[in-house]
């Protein structure tokens, strides 16, 4: 696979992991903590951020769509990120905009491909392909043994409903990912302090904000 595409302007941040990490609570702290300083901010997520998306959000995350072919829930989590990136992400960068998304490509990868044991390699090839292969300037990992987090759900989703095998391995999709691209990474063990968590989360933000 190539290097990816790294937009030139605004800052493109997403976070990664398994289910009950703290995904969606550490966006927004995040978005709110570079409010505060200034910057503008679009906080998005996947898969559901687009008309298009939502629809496709219901069939792969509703109990009562069923069984799915492995590769055509990997195709249409593929489609909402090609809507995704063009109509959501792209534009917001262009304007020069920090972009914070709760999951994006390597969601993808842990679940569809580690998770589904689909060969990630082809899975990665399609969810390039339909994101233009653009990658964020920082993956946050948020890592969580897999029943821990399973335990704060009363209800599941189709999703959160799979094997605890399953998202084991979606966890070591994740780890591995992160461990291959240390300088795009960082990984946070999500059972520290919410505030604990949001401080390292900024400190390498601002970083990457002095850089541009």
């Amino acid at each position: 696979m190539s290097a990816g595409v790294y937009a030139e302007q605004g800052l493109f941040v997403c976070f990664e992991g398994g289910e009950g990490a703290g995904k969606s609570t550490q966006s927004r702290l995040l978005r709110d903590w570079l409010v505060e300083r200034g910057e503008t901010v679009l906080l998005t997520f996947e898969p559901g951020d687009t008309s298009v998306g939502k629809e496709l959000r219901r069939i792969v995350l509703d109990p009562a769509t069923g069984d799915l072919s492995d590769r055509t829930e990997a195709l249409l989590y593929a489609a909402d990120k090609a809507e995704h990136v063009d109509h959501v992400v792209l534009p917001a960068l262009a304007r020069g905009e920090v972009v914070i998304t709760d999951r994006y490509v390597d969601s993808t990868l842990a679940y569809q491909g580690a998770g589904r044991t689909l060969d990630v390699a082809q899975v990665e090839a399609v969810a390039r392909w339909a994101t233009g292969d653009l990658r964020p300037h920082l993956t946050v990992v948020l890592d969580l043994e897999p029943q821990t987090g399973l335990d704060r759900f009363t209800g599941r989703d189709r999703i959160e409903g799979q094997s605890l095998e399953f998202h084991q391995r979606v966890r070591q999709g994740f780890l591995g990912l992160a461990a291959a691209d240390p300088d795009h990474y960082v990984v946070l063990d999500a059972r520290a302090p919410i505030e604990d968590i949001a401080s390292a989360i900024q400190q390498r933000v601002v970083t990457l904000l002095e850089r541009s």
